[in-house]
């Protein structure tokens, strides 16, 4: 008789030990990657060097979001819009999965978070209904890091900490963990008495079913590393010093300060001898003043106003670095020359900026199909066959015109490189999936439409042209 195994109720002493070393390292990033988090709202504490700036002052925040407008300006290229299997086949199965999540939309956000923080997860969990699509979620690197195998590029173990998401009834105290493994997925919160677990999905897949989409990976280092580098730090408070500069000088200086030689005292007086106050000496009029005992008028004068214009020099000075930093093109960042720059120069400009994003794409791809591999292996029970790549298509990152891409799309049709009918041509003159299938709906039409007038024109004597297998819906 085989006595069932019943499934613990709390973690074993190697589950702790995985959590404990990844809590320990989950918390150790944390902090650096709430710095990146408040450059990229403008919520940073610009570091005063305490000479130019009265004490007054200090509390004086400016804000300049140089590191947002890097950010977005790379994220705004990359626009996920399809998977398709590689050998052409029906690839509904795939898009059921990504509608079913909504990759679509959630995409942009997971690319925000990766150029932000350098790098973003993607888990992949069972469904809740058997045969229903796989569950995708995006998650933050402020909740979640790996165990990563950097020989075999792949996770041993992945840990998420966070509020209660799920309905378990928990206090705002209380932490909710759900530990990844190769073999199953644990949900455990930590109360008094040690880890209640409070379910366990054993999935037994032999992989974890998380995986990073990196950001700037380099070989020693898989992490990743994010679009806002110390660089683009130290100029962003530089140039938010400049501004606090400018604002305190206009609290100084907005007003003219004016000088009176040779006034006797009842000038700085009121009606009952009383002194004025410094502003009431200075809005009133002082050009109504006695003649002193020898008859001569009081000279009266005003300094050279501030001319804020060296300040903001060095700050288009440093306009133009941060563009270099970022890849962008100056005008951007706010950045503009007196002789305003052509469309071709404008394109020239970009190239950096699309090269990156080509790069990201590139990268990026790569954590897209593994992740539609995953979700297909967790609902099915087993992997897709190696041979059936998953592509992915995305939205040209360069800003070509609508004309120079059916251009080119006509020129191989006439080549006879692409069959005109391929739907390679309708990728390469820019139009959307649903455009694509809307002409494919189109060409179907025409097609029917075509072979019933044949079949109607063809005399009584001749036999009527048999209708091909697959287009009885004709």
């Amino acid at each position: 008789m085989t006595t069932p195994t019943l499934p613990l109720l709390s973690l074993s002493e190697d589950e702790q030990r995985i959590v404990t070393a990844l809590r320990s390292d989950l918390l150790s990033h944390r902090f650096r990657l709430q710095l990146l988090d408040s450059y990229f709202n403008g919520e940073q504490m610009v570091r005063d060097l305490g000479i130019s700036i009265p004490p007054q002052l200090r509390t004086l925040h400016t804000v300049i979001g140089w590191p947002r407008i890097g950010v977005e300006a790379l994220e705004q290229r990359l626009d996920l819009e399809a998977f398709r299997w590689g050998d052409g086949s029906d690839s509904s199965d795939l898009e059921e999965i990504a509608e079913a999540n909504d990759i679509y939309d959630e995409a942009s956000l997971a690319h925000l978070d990766a150029f932000t923080y350098g790098r973003e997860y993607v888990t992949v969990g069972s469904p809740d209904v058997p045969g229903a699509p796989s569950i995708i979620s995006f998650e933050s690197p402020l909740d979640m890091t790996l165990d990563w195998d950097a020989r075999l590029r792949m996770p041993r173990s992945g840990l998420r900490e966070c509020q209660d998401r799920f309905g378990y009834g928990l206090t705002p105290e209380e932490r909710l963990i759900s530990l990844y493994l190769p073999d199953q997925t644990i949900t455990a919160v930590e109360t008094s008495s040690g880890w209640a677990v409070l379910d366990r999905d054993v999935h037994d897949l032999g992989v974890v079913p998380v995986l990073r989409m990196a950001n700037r990976q380099r070989t020693a280092d898989r992490v990743g590393h994010s679009e806002i580098t110390p660089e683009v730090m130290s100029i962003t408070d530089a140039a938010c010093r400049r501004l606090m500069g400018i604002e305190v000088a206009a609290e100084f200086f907005g007003a003219p300060q004016r000088y009176i030689l040779g006034a006797s005292e009842s000038a700085f007086q009121d009606a009952e001898g009383n002194a004025k106050s410094a502003w009431d000496t200075y809005i009133g009029r002082v050009l109504a003043l006695e003649r002193d005992e020898d008859g001569n008028v009081p000279t009266v004068g005003a300094f050279t106003a501030h001319d804020p214009s060296g300040q903001t020099k060095i700050i288009d000075l440093y306009a133009r670095i941060m563009a270099t930093q970022l890849g962008l093109p100056p005008h951007m960042l706010g950045y503009t020359s007196d002789n305003p720059a052509s469309a071709d120069a404008i394109r020239s400009s970009e190239a950096m900026l699309v090269k990156k994003a080509e790069r990201r794409i590139r990268r990026f791809s790569a954590t897209y199909r593994d992740m539609m591999r995953l979700a297909i292996w967790v609902r099915d029970g087993e992997p897709p066959p190696k041979e059936r790549r998953i592509e992915t298509r995305w939205r040209n990152p360069a800003t070509p015109t609508l004309a120079a891409q059916t251009d080119a799309a006509v020129k191989l049709a006439q080549a006879g490189i692409v069959p005109a009918d391929s739907e390679v041509l309708l990728e390469m003159a820019g139009l959307s999936e649903d455009q694509m299938r809307r002409v494919a709906a189109d060409r179907r039409r025409a097609q029917g439409a075509a072979l019933l007038s044949g079949i109607l024109r063809q005399p009584a004597d001749e036999p009527a042209q048999v209708i091909a297998d697959g287009d009885e819906d004709l």
